[in-house]
This record gives C-alpha cells, structure tokens and sequence, in this order.
C-alpha cells in the first residue's frame, strides 16, 4: 500500500473522511483540525500550506491517514509501525519538514526512526499524553464555592495571559496561539470561566464538536488557587456545555506527568482511550 499525499483537504476528507469519523474519538485531533480549515480557509493554523494523506488497499478501504498543519506536528491515525515508517521515508525523500510527530506510541517511534535514519535528526520526547473520553458526567459534589459563567470580550486579556501560562507550563515548544484561539471561542462561547467572590479562579475551554465529538482544553487554575477544586468545576462546566450544544460525546488529553489532573478527570467520569506521545525532532547530529 502506497501513501497518497494532497494539499487539498477536500480531496483527503473525500477518501479518508469516512475512515476518521469512524473512530471520531480518537482521531479528535485529525477531525477539529479539519473543520476548522474548513470554516477559515488553509491558513488557518498559518501561511505553510498543510499536508495530507491516506494510505489504502488493493479494494480502496483506507487502513491509516495523517495530517500536518505547520508548524504543527505530524498527526498520526492508528497504523502499523510499517506504514509510519514508510510515511515518514516519503516525507523526508520529498523534502518535507516537521518539527514533531504526535501519535500513539508505536507509530511515534516507527515515524521518528525512520525520519532520523532519512534526515539525522534524531527524536525526544516532548509529553506523554493520555486521551479520554466522557462516560457518564459526574459533577463535583459538593461543588466547590462559586459559580460558571460564560467568557466574554471582557474578558479577553485575562484569558490570553491564562492561555500563554497554560502553554509555558504544558507545552513550551509549541507555537503560540493564545491570541487566535481565545478571539474565536470568544466569538462563539466556548471558553468557560469558573468565578469566586466576583472573580475568575479557573478557565476550561473547548473546541466545536467535530463528527459529533467536542474536545474540551486548556484546562488552566493560576498556581496560587490550586488545590481548591475550582479546575474540576470548570471542567464540569464546559462539558456539560458541550453536551447541552448537541455534542454525542466529550473528549480530553491529560499529559502523564500530571497525576492530579488524570486523577481528577476520571472522578468526573472521563474513561481513558490511548496514550500518545508527541517525539520532537532535534538537529541533525554532527
């Protein structure tokens, strides 16, 4: 089986479309990355031109598929060390960059063998994270102290600032988006403040459900009011508003190294699905 690589992402979602929706929880990342450049144009995660692809047998049925979003990592669907390997050699023989590749753990490592031995650079791992998708919602109970409300305009240089804290504590090689991505959740509620004694202490968001499946982050509470049980309730929060706006199911990541939040998630009724692991690519060695 060959990879069939396009530019054009109405040309990928016509022969691999069916094949992501059909496990849509754990290709979340594959499936909102697609609508929302459906909904802004190419150059909705910058001005690099995206990249997908698909790879399917002799009778047509697509077995795996990929999606890279510079300068984003390479995203991985679920496929057989072979295929990311073989993925990984097309991509590099054609000269195409990435700085990372995000996948569950087998496929990680294949792709990240086979782009060093093409390209010398060799792979570190940046986080572990586990997916996990909502059973039944459980609440805090008792809730703590205050109250959810939806973000506003308001509120937009606070939650900016928690998007950047966010991502310098979570993800630190990332790129940063905080201003986008809060402008747009702005514009369609899907940021969720949780307020106590007239103040915000904890933020969950979340992205539109993508084939009926809404992905709530950043999960963020300032250090200093840690602890409280305000980040739970958010998180409660913003599901529930998934839910309540039609989504058929709720989706999260945890990274690993964080035992609290994984903890936390599944008391809210979050069942884990598969571990990921991003490998991020260095300079080639000397």
């Amino acid at each position: 089986m060959a990879w069939q690589l396009t530019e054009d992402l109405e040309t990928f979602l016509t022969n691999a479309g069916a094949f992501l929706r059909a496990s849509a929880a754990a290709n979340t990342i594959m499936l909102t990355a697609a609508e929302l450049m459906r909904a802004k144009g190419p150059a909705a995660y910058g001005d690099a031109s995206p990249l997908f692809g698909w790879r399917a047998g002799p009778d047509g049925t697509v077995a795996a598929a990929f999606l890279h979003t510079p300068p984003f990592p390479v995203v991985l669907t679920d496929m057989t060390a072979a295929a990311a390997a073989g993925l990984a050699a097309d991509l590099a023989d054609r000269g195409h960059q990435t700085p990372a590749v995000n996948a569950t753990p087998g496929p990680a490592a294949a792709f990240a063998a086979a782009w060093q031995e093409r390209t010398g650079q060799p792979a570190r791992t940046g986080m572990r994270m586990r997916l996990y998708a909502l059973g039944t919602l459980l609440p805090p109970d008792p809730p703590p102290p205050g109250t959810a409300r939806t973000a506003d305009a308001a509120d937009r240089d606070l939650m900016v600032a928690w998007f950047d804290a966010f991502q310098d504590e979570a993800q630190p090689a990332g790129p940063q988006e905080s201003e986008r991505v809060v402008s747009d959740r702005i514009g369609w509620g899907g940021l969720v403040l949780w307020e106590h004694e007239g103040r915000p202490v904890s933020l969950a968001g979340r992205n539109p459900a993508a084939a009926g499946q809404a992905r709530v982050g950043p999960v963020y509470t300032p250090p200093e009011l840690r602890g409280r049980g305000f980040g739970g309730a958010a998180t409660a929060a913003i599901t529930q508003a998934a839910l309540d706006d039609g989504a058929e199911g709720v989706v999260l990541f945890t990274d690993l190294a964080n035992p609290t939040s994984n903890t936390l998630y599944q008391r809210l009724g979050y069942r884990p699905v598969s571990d990921w692991a991003v490998l991020r690519f260095g300079p080639p060695e000397q």
